[in-house]
């Protein structure tokens, strides 16, 4: 998965994600977890987001994932809520229910806390698009929640900008 932007990179503007969805005429759909809806509050920020963003589901929950995104019992249960397998259907199950044409989500522990398994600072992505879904996986580190869920939203940009650009490179 390219477009990594993690602490210290610079995250591509909202404004020009948009710019290059509009490009592509492609729309999008967030599916947020640990970043309780920062993305799309992010690209909603920028006036005239409506025609390229679809919306937002922020589902923190296990329940919420499984009702409002179809991700699987058996997906949360064999691989846990913070995985890539998880961001995959989450990803997916976005695109699928809003009918747009990309989808990034976004799962991970924020902090503090965290575990030997799954630590603080570890949040997985995925992208669901014209291209296939693809997932990755992001270890910031225990640089604090709001630090983690500030590279959250800016390596979700960076996802969203690498879709749109593969579909209209030349834009």
């Amino acid at each position: 998965m390219s477009g990594s932007a993690g602490p210290g990179i610079p995250a591509p503007h909202p404004e020009d994600v948009l710019k290059a969805m509009r490009a592509a005429g492609l729309r999008l759909v967030t599916a947020e977890s640990c970043t309780g809806g920062m993305v799309c509050a992010a690209l909603t920020a920028v006036p005239g987001s409506s025609d390229v963003v679809e919306g937002g589901i922020v589902t923190y929950s296990n329940a919420m994932k499984r009702s409002h995104l179809g991700v699987s019992e058996t997906s949360l249960a064999t691989h846990g809520a913070v995985s890539e397998a998880v961001a995959e259907e989450m990803a997916e199950g976005a695109r699928a229910r809003s009918g747009a044409d990309v989808a990034v989500s976004i799962t991970g522990i924020a902090g503090p806390g965290g575990s030997e398994h799954k630590p603080e600072g570890r949040v997985c992505f995925a992208i669901a698009g014209p291209a296939g879904t693809h997932s990755g996986t992001q270890e910031f580190g225990a640089i604090g929640r709001a630090e983690v869920r500030q590279a959250s939203v800016a390596h979700a940009l960076s996802l969203l900008l690498d879709a749109a650009q593969k579909v209209a490179p030349d834009r």
